[in-house]
């Protein structure tokens, strides 16, 4: 607004992160040798390694590896840590080939089986909004 105020609205997230996300990677976008993306769903977790040098990695790679305690996807590690999607999967290989995390690639042809996504959906709609209607019965 012309008087400093920000515009009326959501408040944001938080500050947009300092360093630039290629600088995070050393320029690298492929994160695997084979230059294929981790697909998003592919679960994370820190092993007993990674959690022993904690305090001796990059901040990146630490927050990845302290976030890693619990099995998480690439995808929720992204969104929890807010750093870009990609930056995440490179980071998340280069910390699998030290062995600071076990990678479990999900079966592609479970991914791909349509079935898996109609109880998907059939679970989201069962779950009640705020006021505790199911979304099926609006």
């Amino acid at each position: 607004m012309a008087d400093g105020t920000p515009p009326p609205g959501p408040d944001p997230v938080g500050p947009a992160p300092a360093v630039r996300p290629f600088l995070v990677t050393a320029g690298r976008v492929a994160p695997t040798a084979a230059g294929r993306p981790v697909p998003v769903e592919t679960q994370v977790v820190a092993t007993a390694e990674g959690l022993a040098v904690l305090d001796e990695l990059s901040f990146e790679q630490h927050d990845i590896v302290a976030a890693c305690r619990q099995p998480q996807s690439i995808a929720e590690l992204a969104a929890r840590l807010r750093l870009h999607l990609n930056v995440a999967r490179v980071l998340a290989e280069d910390l699998r080939a030290a062995g600071y995390l076990v990678v479990h690639v999900p079966d592609s042809g479970v991914i791909h089986d349509a079935s898996v996504l109609r109880r998907v959906i059939e679970a989201l709609r069962a779950i009640p909004d705020s006021r505790g209607v199911l979304r099926d019965s609006d």
